[in-house]
């Protein structure tokens, strides 16, 4: 019998521009496709690292046209528009592999909301880079008409800085579990989620944030009683050392192992260690959760335990 999943795709899933997506989900599709057809029940989440910016690029160039008509572009709102476009792509390729296996099953996506605490350290210390490169006297008229936080990147310019914030919870978290109690296959919280915080009543608002996808994807798995958390990359396994002629590829971690090994500076920051640390803090939050990290192409095999890294109590 499967197991409820949810599974958080990694960059190389989706590929950096409109052809290379197209081209990139087709072979998504197969690796999702492999676990429905295994009787698990599949929740999908994504990055948006790329899409986001494109949108967030063509936005400012309508702005630069003319600042008078076209108010620059909330991020909230950018996050919005890539989630429906991937998200399009995504259930398209899914729909027709499953459909080429003989396999009848609704796939929708959920514009989907996370809220945030407006509290969180993050906003006092924003660090994600965002958007297009600017000369430095862009970059000084946005943060003197607009507020806006902002950093050189490399000697390649200046770009906007947004806070990441941990997400709180999901905001359609029941349409998503009635969609998947109705035997759907869901892709929801794309590029972590539309970030938003409660204002009073019940009005929500868009932060000026992006929410990092593994983090949302063990909220929403946590929230759906999920059993797995797969976290696909570009690599079969989790490294110490890597990258060195030291490196040792790690098949199984308890949370604590784990935890320490981040406190150790074992994995990089934006690459590795948010996944790790997601994985943590899935599998601490009830019995019997697992978390796998592996190569896109290994999720059938890790479930079975032939490949990637396992997170489990018991390891």
């Amino acid at each position: 019998m499967g197991e409820r999943v949810v599974v958080a795709l990694g960059g190389n899933a989706l590929g950096d521009t409109l052809p290379e997506q197209m081209r990139a989900v087709q072979q998504t599709a197969r690796a999702i496709a492999d676990l429905i057809e295994d009787g698990h029940e599949v929740v999908i989440t994504h990055g948006n690292g790329p899409q986001v910016g494109m949108i967030q690029n063509a936005m400012a160039g309508l702005t630069r046209l003319d600042p008078q008509r076209y108010i620059p572009c909330p991020l909230s709102v950018c996050v919005a528009m890539s989630q429906g476009y991937i998200g399009y792509d995504l259930q398209n390729a899914l729909r027709e592999e499953l459909l080429n296996r003989g396999i009848r099953r609704g796939v929708a996506t959920v514009l989907t909301q996370v809220e945030v605490d407006p509290a969180d350290p993050a906003f006092d210390a924003p660090s994600k880079p965002i958007g297009a490169f600017m000369t430095r006297e862009e970059a000084q008229r946005l943060v003197r008409e607009r507020g806006y936080r902002v950093m050189e990147d490399a000697g390649r310019g200046f770009r906007r800085v947004v806070a990441s914030p941990r997400p709180q919870a999901i905001v359609e978290i029941d349409t998503i579990a009635a969609l998947v109690d109705s035997d759907h296959v869901v892709v929801a919280c794309g590029g972590g989620g539309i970030p938003v915080f409660r204002t009073g009543a019940h009005h929500l608002k868009g932060a000026a944030a992006v929410i990092d996808k593994d983090f949302a994807a063990s909220c929403l798995a946590r929230q759906l009683g999920a059993g797995w958390l797969i976290l696909l990359t570009a690599v079969d396994r989790v490294a110490l050392h890597f990258g060195t002629p030291q490196a040792q590829w790690l098949s199984t971690l308890s949370p604590g192992e784990a935890q320490r090994y981040i406190e150790a500076g074992e994995f990089a920051p934006g690459s590795m260690l948010p996944k790790v640390q997601a994985a943590v803090e899935f599998v601490r939050s009830g019995p019997g959760r697992r978390a796998l990290i592996t190569h896109l192409e290994k999720a059938r095999q890790g479930i079975a335990g032939r490949t990637g890294t396992l997170i489990c109590e018991n390891a």
